[in-house]
């Protein structure tokens, strides 16, 4: 069985994309499981893939320039993902700054009231917005698979639900009444973004 290595510590990512690894004979760690350095990767890139595919790099760097973790994770792929909510009448914003959107030091209730004040005197057809995941896998000789996924939906006027995290609390996927708040963790996953990605890596490494 192979070793894939996540550059993510988010026990729900671990084991979503180990679940679908399984099946190809591949076992998902952590970098920190892999004993890798703790270094920040700086996420400089303009779009989700960019920053996806920095983050994986990284790693794969990490992994090369030391001779015992090469030894034991040479043959190794890498996986990463950035994500973010993208809005229309912002322009896209705040997309691949969707977690510092209210500065380096923000929380996720100073994010959504930033973009709540960025939405005051919008209507509500003009608040379309989707998130986005993308997720990128390398391997050691370079080969590169990326899976993109999307959720659409509209940005509330006020924060609705307290389930969830991040802009969970003002996004209403197409479809539905309610918030990812207030829908909750487990059925937000079955039509999340990241549930979409995960689906569409999975096509992809079927092909």
């Amino acid at each position: 069985m192979i070793t894939a290595i996540l550059a993510s510590q988010n026990k729900k990512k671990i084991k979503e994309i180990r679940d679908i690894l399984l099946k190809y004979d591949m076992d998902v760690i952590t970098r920190d499981d892999a004993g890798l350095p703790k270094d920040d990767i700086e996420e400089t890139g303009t779009t989700f893939e960019e920053n996806s595919l920095l983050k994986a790099d990284a790693i794969m760097d990490m992994i090369k320039a030391d001779q015992s973790l090469s030894e034991k994770y040479g043959n190794s792929p890498v996986i990463a993902d950035d994500s973010g909510l993208m809005v229309d009448a912002l322009g896209g914003a705040p997309g691949v700054h969707s977690a510092r959107y209210a500065g380096e030091d923000c929380n996720f209730d100073a994010n959504n009231e930033k973009l709540l004040s960025e939405l005051s005197g919008v209507p509500d057809d003009k608040r379309t917005a989707h998130f986005v995941t993308v997720i990128t896998m390398i391997y050691p000789d370079g080969e590169k698979i990326v899976a993109r996924g999307e959720c659409r939906g509209h940005i509330t006027a006020e924060k609705r639900g307290e389930g969830g995290f991040g802009y969970d609390p003002v996004f209403i996927p197409e479809g539905y009444d309610k918030t990812f708040a207030q829908l909750g963790t487990d059925f937000k996953n079955t039509i999340s973004h990241r549930a979409r990605a995960l689906e569409e890596l999975e096509k992809i490494l079927d092909k």
